[in-house]
């Protein structure tokens, strides 16, 4: 079942708000009760898990910053 526009938008919000910091405190309580790495390695793995959380969602994503397609179009100020 594919998701409509509106609704891709909203969960889109919903991820950025909610869901994208409640994943970035779980990956910090994570890599905390490792014993500390290098500088280079923790920000590695910093890096990595902060590109991880797309992928998955990349289909939510795409389109949202765009016009609503399903929308009627707008009668244009053009007046030819």
């Amino acid at each position: 079942m594919a998701l409509s526009y509106t609704s891709r938008r909203r969960l889109a919000l919903l991820i950025l708000v909610v869901g994208l910091p409640a994943y970035i405190i779980v990956a910090v309580k994570v890599v905390s009760l490792f014993e500390r790495p290098s500088i280079l390695v923790e920000l590695g793995v910093y890096v990595g898990l902060g590109v991880l959380w797309a992928f998955p969602l990349k289909s939510v994503f795409r389109g949202i910053g765009q016009a609503d397609p399903d929308a009627a179009p707008k009668p244009s100020d053009d007046p030819r």
